[in-house]
């Protein structure tokens, strides 16, 4: 297979289960734990950056920005497959953030009904005192690329 490396058999042909049966669940890193370069079920995505917000490594959540900073990265992030019906993310704890291709936001919209800039949406752990409305009325998104 060409492109980023992925886990050595898509899950649902290792598990034999049907693709449309699975969500993704993810799992950001610590940043102190970069070293990690496989993981055993799923893939590890690196090198995103958060628009809007910071990823706080010590709480484990989304913060605010640093002043003066428009984007900042985003740890490593463990997408680990998990059958629908079996999830348990509590939907109230978790901002669902777009992620982007460039910071533009927009692009032809395909016969998907998304944008050709839209890649997926991470789920992204908030505080308690936080909700996701409050995260949307910020525009926090990820990226893959800055337009450096």
């Amino acid at each position: 297979r060409r492109g980023a490396p992925g886990p050595p058999h898509p899950p649902p042909r290792r598990y034999k289960l049907e693709i449309d049966t699975l969500v993704w669940n993810f799992k950001i890193m610590r940043a102190s734990n970069t070293g990690v370069s496989k993981v055993e079920n799923g893939c590890l995505v690196f090198g995103l950056f958060m628009d809007g917000a910071r990823w706080d490594d010590q709480e484990g959540v989304i913060a605010e920005s640093l002043p003066k900073v428009l984007f900042s990265d985003l740890p490593h992030v463990h997408l680990v497959p998990c059958e629908s019906s079996k999830d348990l993310t509590d939907r109230r704890a978790v901002y669902p953030s777009p992620l982007y291709k460039t910071s533009e936001r927009k692009g032809v919209l395909s016969t998907t009904g998304h944008s050709t800039n839209f890649v997926m949406t991470l789920l992204l752990p908030i505080s308690r005192h936080h909700t996701e409305k409050y995260w949307t009325k910020r525009g926090v998104a990820c990226l893959t690329q800055l337009d450096d």
